[in-house]
């Protein structure tokens, strides 16, 4: 058996029987070297199975003793319910709302929960300073002058690369640069919609989502989903008849972090693709795993070109270099047309930089570490809000992604709560921002992308003592 494999068998197989609780918080796990007895592989193989767990904050090591089952495994908070929208086309757009919250993207005096992004510390920014200077050294006139239309080359066959590890399987010419992730998106928008269309997407949903749909003259259908495995694929069947697209995130998705199975994925893209409805795709979560690998897309399983794949470094690397691409399948004349008349050309100098910084290696080191201290950090905001939230709290389990959604009693509305905690110069995300339907009033995100310290937990605590006021 391919050691690779046999490493990630075990991983997985121990992970799993943590989170099942067959294996429970203070219980001892087997030694390095029974371990290796048992499954017949090497001291270095073992010790990366032990390692690989305590990433995951499920395992922790007592010096002279061995590895022992987390005990902050043992809170365990019921998570949110799945949601329940209503099955009609809705434009009911929360913009003021949206608006309020994201006016304080980039306040420094802020304590900012509300904006899904990793803080500039957890970010390599010494090493992409680097990048950028030598971009504009190796490129033509310095990045003055256009590049091609379909975007930087070298880029493109890195993204190209990385896509193995998922299934994708693209080569360069598959895929077309954008500028940021948004960007992409809206290209596939334009691309396949016009207004009066009908788009499915999760319930709750990411924000620019909804004001991007509802700005181009889409009506929204939301979709039931659940906290865990996203949408429900039952429901999705029943709309059909009503749909003319789709947009998912189905690896870690805002605001809930849920990710679907690849059966679940799988099953999606044949629906849609019999039934000619495309299937806009944006993975800008899938490289934050917290689990042994990286799980796959629903491009993975698209054998007609019917999935629109997006992605972007927002997420991961570099929010402000606005740094995105498609891959469109069958429709990338279309995708091409719309980046001519609206763009022509991404930045040169920024995209030669991440092409660089993703070939040199740099960006998977990069993952690892931002993998962890995520890891790291849910942990320890589920400690605190254990600790500080009001009775009745109910918190989100995702596997990957920067988000933590929470639901509070229905008698604790998170606009008032915002409203509390804006004056304690700290800023939430109210559920009602992610839906264009009178619902999540109760529930708001979190973002884990702060470096955790002293101020942050006290930060996270007032606002859990903030709402036990409401």
């Amino acid at each position: 058996m391919n050691k690779e494999f046999l490493y990630t068998e075990i991983t997985n197989g121990l992970a799993s029987q943590i989170r099942n609780g067959l294996l429970k918080p203070g219980d001892k796990l087997p030694s390095v070297r029974n371990l290796c007895h048992e499954h017949q592989i090497s001291m270095n193989t073992a010790k990366r199975v032990f390692l690989e767990l305590e990433s995951q904050s499920l395992i922790e090591s007592k010096p002279q003793s061995g590895y022992f089952v987390s005990p902050s495994l043992s809170v365990k908070l019921p998570l949110p319910e799945i949601s329940r929208p209503s099955l009609i086309a809705n434009n009911n757009e929360p913009d003021e709302l949206i608006s309020t919250v994201y006016e304080n993207m980039g306040k420094s005096n802020l304590t900012l929960f509300s904006i899904a992004i990793p803080s500039g510390d957890l970010l390599p920014q010494a090493k992409l300073k680097k990048e950028i200077i030598n971009a504009t050294r190796e490129l033509k006139s310095g990045g003055a002058e256009y590049e091609e239309l379909q975007g930087n080359l070298k880029l493109r066959r890195m993204v190209a690369q990385r896509s193995l590890s998922w299934g994708g399987n693209f080569n360069e010419n598959d895929l077309i640069t954008t500028n940021g992730g948004m960007n992409a998106l809206s290209f596939c928008l334009m691309a396949l919609g016009k207004p009066g269309d009908t788009i499915a997407i999760e319930s709750p949903c990411y924000p620019g989502i909804l004001q991007l749909a509802t700005g181009l003259g889409l009506k929204v259908l939301e979709l039931p989903t659940h906290p865990a495995h996203g949408i429900e694929i039952e429901a999705l069947k029943k709309a059909i008849p009503d749909i003319d697209i789709c947009l998912l995130i189905p690896n870690f998705n805002t605001p809930l972090g849920s990710c679907m199975s690849d059966e679940h994925k799988k099953e999606v893209v044949k629906l849609l693709a019999e039934n000619g409805i495309p299937l806009i795709e944006d993975d800008v979560y899938g490289d934050i795993y917290f689990g042994a690998h990286r799980p796959k897309c629903c491009k993975s399983f698209d054998k007609e070109g019917n999935v629109l794949y997006c992605s972007s470094i927002s997420k991961t690397l570099a929010p402000g270099y606005r740094v995105g691409w498609i891959a469109p399948g069958k429709y990338k004349d279309k995708i091409l047309k719309l980046k001519l008349l609206h763009s022509t050309s991404s930045i040169s100098i920024v995209n030669e930089a991440v092409a660089n910084f993703l070939k040199t290696g740099r960006y998977d080191k990069h993952l690892q570490q931002l993998r962890r201290t995520l890891q790291s950090n849910y942990q320890n905001y589920v400690q605190t809000i254990v600790e500080s939230f009001p009775e009745g709290t109910k918190i989100s389990r995702p596997q990957g992604g920067l988000s933590l959604w929470i639901e509070f009693d229905k008698t604790i509305q998170t606009r008032k709560l915002y409203d509390l905690a804006i004056k304690q110069d700290i800023s939430i995300a109210p559920g009602r921002m992610f839906s264009l339907q009178d619902q999540f009033e109760n529930c708001m995100r979190l973002c884990i992308g702060l470096p955790w310290s002293e101020t942050i937990q006290e930060k996270l605590k007032q606002v859990g003592v903030l709402a036990k006021t409401i």
